[in-house]
């Protein structure tokens, strides 16, 4: 009986977590086609002689593009960077260097 509260109760987690990840990457498909609308809109809609490169014509793709950052940080966390075992993988890649390191140094 407890093994299968236990095995809903990941379903359930894994369910939200897929839940998240399907949110972020709509997200990102939003922000993607909204800017490239604002952008392009723009370009075709400028004066003669008006300047694309402004600040105006970046600040929402900015400001957003942090509330994105902040949105894959609360999905992903750390491991969107390093994984969960990175340190680990590290930790191994320095030791077989070292020991690499001295085998090479050795007297035979």
């Amino acid at each position: 009986m407890e093994n299968s509260f236990e095995e809903r109760e990941r379903l359930e987690r894994a369910k939200k977590k897929v839940k998240s990840i399907k949110g972020f990457y709509r997200h990102l498909t939003v922000y993607l086609f909204v800017n490239a609308f604002i952008l392009i809109s723009r370009a075709i809609g400028m004066e003669p002689g008006e300047d694309f490169w402004r600040w105006g014509t970046f600040s929402t793709a900015l400001f957003w593009g942090m509330g994105l950052l902040l949105h894959a940080a609360s999905v992903f966390g750390t491991t969107i960077f390093f994984g969960s075992d990175w340190e680990e993988r590290k930790l191994n890649e320095i030791l077989e260097k070292n020991k690499k390191a001295k085998k090479e140094n050795r007297w035979e």
